[in-house]
């Protein structure tokens, strides 16, 4: 998984960093509410593991921003030295997933992270056909129709369909999608996402008269939006 890990006092946060990435997971370390937040609004994480008390901003703060501001549910941990009562139920009530107090203990740390992340993808993947709008995705056969009817795509561009329709509203950077649906870590080859988005759209019919578009965030990466079909069109963008 891809990490943001938000915690200002660095032995803490190397010692957060030594129980994860031998795990395999990729994590991007904070120590302002501010970096974490401007992070988290302009590239993909796939988790979050926040501190309380900052610096610049109030954790709890943080989060509700966050909250507001994202239009996917991304999994949250807090992790903070703050234990009393009233404390844990601020912090979920504000929109963590789940609490722990420092210092964190390895294995309790890598299985919390474990299930927030089996809980996530079971909720979106309960289902053998999934219905978004007039698209309509068979998760077992990997065909997808429109309004009823068949579409022609390949494996790749079922998969990469998938997960923009699992990740809707949710901004995805060239490097996260080489990641995650062409098994690529790398910077290079980032044309390769663009060339398969803008087939996409045409294939798919992704534009505002079905209910979707993808829109192209300048140096980012791409957001499948819901859109109004009764709105007035805008200009269409292409990758």
């Amino acid at each position: 998984m891809k990490i943001a890990l938000l915690e200002d006092e660095p032995h803490l946060a190397r010692h957060i960093l030594d129980i994860l990435e031998p795990s395999g997971h990729d994590c991007a370390h904070f120590n302002t509410g501010k970096s974490f937040t401007h992070a988290v609004t302009h590239d993909s994480f796939d988790m979050l593991i926040m501190d309380w008390q900052l610096p610049d901003m109030d954790g709890v703060d943080i989060l509700k921003q966050i909250r507001a501001t994202l239009d996917w549910p991304i999994p949250i941990l807090f992790l903070t030295q703050r234990e009393a009562e009233e404390d844990i139920v601020t912090a979920l009530q504000a929109g963590a997933d789940d609490y722990m107090v420092k210092p964190a203990r390895a294995g309790e740390l890598r299985a919390r992270l474990a299930a927030l992340a089996r809980r996530h993808v079971h909720a979106g993947n309960e289902e053998e056909t999934v219905q978004h709008g007039p698209f309509e995705l068979n998760l077992r056969r990997k065909t997808m129709k429109l309004n009823g009817e068949a579409l022609t795509l390949t494996d790749k561009d079922f998969e990469l369909s998938c997960f923009l329709f699992e990740n809707k509203g949710r901004l995805l950077s060239r490097k996260y999608l080489l990641d995650r649906v062409w098994g690529i870590n790398s910077d290079i080859n980032t044309r390769t996402v663009d060339t398969h988005m803008s087939r996409l759209r045409r294939k798919l019919g992704i534009k505002p008269e079905n209910g979707f578009r993808i829109k192209t965030i300048y140096q980012h990466g791409y957001r499948l939006e819901t859109v109004d079909p009764n709105a007035p069109a805008e200009a269409e963008e292409d990758a």
